[in-house]
């Protein structure tokens, strides 16, 4: 699976064990950064894994903070994008199987690296389940598209 990832100065930890952990899973990951502890704004490196999932360049993404919050709210301002912010394996099976979910998200003063790996696992092991859930995210991205025209 492609996976591209994308990270401001607070969650560098995360950024290096996630890239580790995809890539020895076997996942190819457009590495977006940031790449060091200087300041940066982290709704740049959302637009740029949001552009990835949105162009098909990516399968989905993954986007980390302090709290995962900023990131959180950056993506889901880009219509087609579809961001959960994450701290339960639970969470990342739920969003993916009844929200359909592209992007999920992390915060590095609330999860450690070990927990954003197991989290990103179960991200990735699921699909949308459709049926009822279909009409539900369809609702949610009608709305997005009257609000983008």
């Amino acid at each position: 699976m492609n996976i591209s990832l994308g990270v401001d100065h607070g969650a560098l930890g995360l950024r290096e064990a996630l890239l580790e952990h995809l890539q020895a899973n076997g996942h190819t990951v457009i590495d977006h950064g940031t790449h060091s502890a200087d300041s940066v704004d982290y709704p740049d490196y959302a637009t740029k894994v949001c552009d990835d999932v949105n162009t098909g360049k990516a399968d989905c993404g993954v986007l980390c903070c302090t709290t995962g919050i900023g990131m959180s709210m950056s993506a889901n301002k880009v219509p087609g994008i579809r961001a959960a912010l994450l701290h339960f394996e639970s969470e990342a099976a739920l969003t993916r199987r009844h929200n359909n979910a592209n992007v999920a998200c992390f915060g590095a003063h609330h999860t450690t690296p070990y927990e954003a790996c197991r989290i990103i696992d179960t991200f990735l092991a699921n699909k949308f389940e459709g049926g009822r859930h279909e009409r539900r995210v369809h609702k949610f991205c009608q709305f997005e598209n009257q609000q983008s025209s």
